[in-house]
């Protein structure tokens, strides 16, 4: 169960088709209802791909919005995972990769950026290794690219794929490949001699 206070809620959307939990108001739009833009993006993807989280059910309440999450048991997020173990033999990584992709390239197929794409919004599933895209809350590009933290602008496209660059490094590697914004905008990588090419 996820709360979202309203006074944080910076985007907006409608939905069609998707109502909060009986017995819940909420005044009807013209053309829909307004709600986060955390829950029409989870309408929008979470069907049809194993890979995103799903949103079982939501309400609004006076100060805040309630979304009833899916929750696999065991499960970890990718950040700790990696952390545990230093890093991940290629296999491992490979195979989480390949996962992480399906679930992005699914988003990418219904119009919608995630925008947030790192190791602590994958959640793992530790009994059958299966990864759940979560966190569709629309935050500002944490694994940002050069030209976000030199110009606060990006295409989103671009932007995609140097967060899925930086993941498959950490992945592999066991930590990130910057520690500051400047050696982003010097996009200096080093690559150990055990690394393969």
């Amino acid at each position: 169960v996820k709360r979202v206070p309203q006074n944080s809620i910076q985007h907006w959307g409608e939905l069609h088709g998707l109502s909060p939990s009986d017995g819940i108001v909420v005044l009807p739009q013209p053309n829909g209802i307004s709600a986060p833009l955390e829950i029409v993006l989870l309408d929008k993807v979470s069907s049809g791909c194993a890979g995103i989280i799903q949103l079982l059910e939501w309400a609004e309440f006076p100060n805040s919005f309630l979304l009833v999450l899916e929750h696999p048991e065991p499960s970890q997020d990718l950040q700790h995972f990696i952390r545990a173990r230093e890093f991940l033999s290629k296999q491992v990584a490979r195979e989480l990769f390949r996962q992480v992709l399906e679930a992005v390239q699914h988003c990418t197929s219904c119009r919608v950026l995630h925008r947030d794409i790192k190791p602590e919004i994958i959640l793992l599933d530790l009994a059958t290794g299966q990864l759940k895209l979560i966190d569709f809350g629309c935050r500002i590009l944490s694994y940002s690219p050069p030209e976000w933290i030199h110009h606060q602008c990006y295409h989103s496209t671009a932007a995609t794929i140097w967060s899925l660059a930086l993941m498959l490094y950490q992945l592999v590697m066991g930590k990130h490949p910057f520690r500051t914004g400047q050696e982003i905008i010097w996009g200096w990588i080093l690559f150990p001699q055990w690394l393969s090419q």
